[in-house]
């Protein structure tokens, strides 16, 4: 589906981060690009962060600390899950799954399978996210 096709209220808005187009004019994203940026800053984004509308983000910084096990990664699927269909009326997500890349680092992968409304284009989102290990979890050296 191009650009020219996209239903009017899929929109357009700023570019994130904020930069600078040619003609030296704030840069916008408009169609599939706005909604895959609003995505990324909705899971960008920590509840409270924002002072003006401090219930806005995703709960995934609250397990910022948890080990890098089953219950982590479910209580982060739910929270993406939540966060993207309280915040992003224009997707509907059709599932969530968070895979731990490397657990020495606490990198994990979250990736995001959803389909814009109305038009039923099917998407996917890849969003990397890192926990801070703990000290003395499961498979970690403690000194």
């Amino acid at each position: 589906m191009s650009a020219s096709q996209l239903p009017p209220y899929i929109g357009s808005g700023l570019s994130f981060p904020l930069q600078v187009d040619a003609n030296g004019n704030i840069a916008l994203v408009g169609g599939v690009d706005d909604v895959e940026k609003s995505i990324r800053v909705v899971l960008s984004t920590a509840p409270g962060e924002r002072p003006m509308r401090p219930q806005f983000g995703c709960r995934i910084w609250e397990l910022l600390f948890e080990p890098i096990n089953d219950n982590t990664m479910g209580l982060m699927e739910g929270a993406v899950e939540e966060a993207l269909s309280r915040w992003e009326p224009r997707i509907e997500v059709t599932d969530v799954v968070v895979d731990p890349t490397d657990q020495s680092t606490g990198s994990v992968q979250i990736t995001i399978s959803y389909r814009l409304r109305d038009s039923n284009d099917e998407r996917n989102l890849v969003h990397p996210f890192y926990l801070i290990p703990g000290e003395g979890g499961e498979g970690e050296e403690t000194p």
